[in-house]
């Protein structure tokens, strides 16, 4: 993991998180000493992270991160596709949730951010580990994209609506 992936992965585990991290578990974590995470956390500062450090450990109060909810639909086969797609235009995919007409919204926390999150995803749904959410709404379902930018978020959607993912309406 370089430098760059380790500190998009600290903010994806600041934003997921609702309790303060420690440097001390944000260390083990990367495997890398106490003092490499705290000049990753001036970095993150200074690119506009509103990283607040209590005597609990790092919580991150505001993004400058922005995020939209896309509706989607396509077949198993093109999961890879769609995943990857939204990494390689600069997304992290956030969550999947669905409404199912009986239990209602039904979501799973994702933070896919990398090709190599994409792999380890399809390889627990394809080893049998589990089934994508989409299989219970005929492959209608929905993910949180979060991106530096609105000009990313709307390249994410040009693309999806090119490759005929995106559903229109509710």
């Amino acid at each position: 993991m370089n430098v760059n992936q380790r500190r998009k992965e600290i903010i994806n585990l600041l934003l997921a998180s609702k309790t303060p991290i420690s440097g001390g578990e944000l260390s083990k974590n990367f495997n890398v000493s106490r003092q490499i995470i705290v000049q990753d956390i001036t970095i993150l500062k200074g690119l506009g992270y509103e990283i607040i450090s209590t005597h609990n450990g790092y919580v991150l109060q505001k993004s400058p991160l922005v995020e939209r909810v896309f509706k989607l639909k396509h077949s198993k086969d093109q999961t890879e596709d769609e995943l990857n797609t939204i990494i390689d235009l600069g997304g992290t995919v956030v969550d999947v949730f669905v409404w199912h007409k009986v239990y209602g919204k039904i979501s799973a926390k994702l933070n896919i951010f990398s090709r190599l999150h994409v792999k380890q995803f399809l390889e627990g749904v394809r080893t049998g580990k589990s089934t994508e959410l989409m299989d219970i709404t005929g492959g209608y379902h929905y993910h949180t994209i979060r991106a530096e930018s609105e000009e990313v978020l709307d390249k994410i959607e040009k693309t999806l609506l090119s490759k005929q993912y995106i559903v229109d309406g509710e």
